[in-house]
């Protein structure tokens, strides 16, 4: 599948910003299953440079420095991207004990590898309360694919998707406690509770297609950023990709941003603003299918 994307961050505020520095990953990654055709990016007042580089990760970050005196920021990114990713339905994977086994013995330190992807990280700590609700879905000897696809069918029916409901400093215990929150929450509390029980697991942030209901028209910037998490399902297997906002395996309708241990790795925008006073922000998402790959 061929999608056109197009993803808009404005913000409004109260009294002019002098100058801003901001980190922008808004460029869909290219890896297996992925691949990025074409990318701009417009930004509004015009920046004084704009560089690009990869983090550790292989995320392509844009470095924006702003020194015009603004009221109002407009970041847009347009892109084009292809994916075709290979579908793991119906197989149960490998035994997940070998799997945890294999994550500890790897001595890779490649950007991919198991390692930085096994402990806590900023904001996901160990919990012992969301590693034994994690185990329930992992007896001795079940397959690895398996177990995740009954998670994340467990976490879409015991959590609540509330907007307001947190924040992005909330902890994951808390959101955890509450049993309700976000696609962020979800996913950093699945990566704990896969971590707690030795399985390297990964932060992914993104977009995914939404479909509208029979009949209706599908509305412009309806769409949102999401997350998700990626399983190392060992060697052989690599990474995949599951989602446990809508209890899914990430196939076609899933397109990749960035990848880290948890949102501090990936948020879109971050920067430094240089000024005082409110802002508002606004975010839209449009992710339109073109044709079948």
């Amino acid at each position: 599948m061929i999608y056109n994307i197009r993803h808009l961050t404005a913000y409004h505020y109260d009294l002019p910003v002098g100058t801003a520095r901001l980190a922008l990953r808004v460029t869909p990654r290219d890896e297996r299953g992925q691949h990025c055709i074409k990318h701009d990016l417009h930004i509004a007042p015009l920046p004084e440079s704009v560089t690009s580089e990869q983090d550790f990760y292989g995320n392509v970050v844009n470095i924006v420095t702003i020194e015009t005196a603004h009221t109002e920021l407009e970041i847009e990114s347009t892109a084009h991207v292809e994916v075709s990713r290979a579908s793991v339905s119906g197989i149960p994977g490998p035994h997940w004990q070998s799997v945890a086994d294999a994550a500890l013995a790897d001595r890779s330190l490649s950007p991919s590898a198991p390692a930085h992807f096994m402990f806590p990280s900023p904001r996901v700590a160990l919990s012992p309360h969301v590693t034994q609700y994690t185990r329930d879905s992992f007896q001795p000897g079940r397959g690895m694919f398996d177990a995740c696809r009954e998670l994340v069918r467990r976490i879409r029916d015991d959590f609540v998707y509330e907007f307001n409901a947190t924040e992005i400093t909330t902890p994951l215990a808390q959101a955890f406690a509450q049993r309700r929150g976000v696609c962020q929450d979800f996913a950093h509390i699945m990566i704990a509770g896969l971590r707690g029980l030795g399985l390297p697991a990964a932060y992914v942030s993104g977009y995914i297609r939404t479909i509208p209901p029979p009949g209706k028209k599908r509305l412009e910037g309806a769409d949102a950023t999401h997350a998700w998490v990626s399983v190392w399902c060992g060697p052989q297997a690599g990474w995949q990709g599951f989602d446990p906002t809508n209890a899914m395996e990430v196939f076609n309708d899933h397109i990749a941003l960035a990848v880290g241990r948890d949102f501090s790795d990936v948020s879109p925008v971050y920067g430094v603003f240089v000024g005082s006073g409110a802002n508002k922000l606004d975010v839209e998402v449009d992710v339109i299918p073109l044709a079948a790959a």
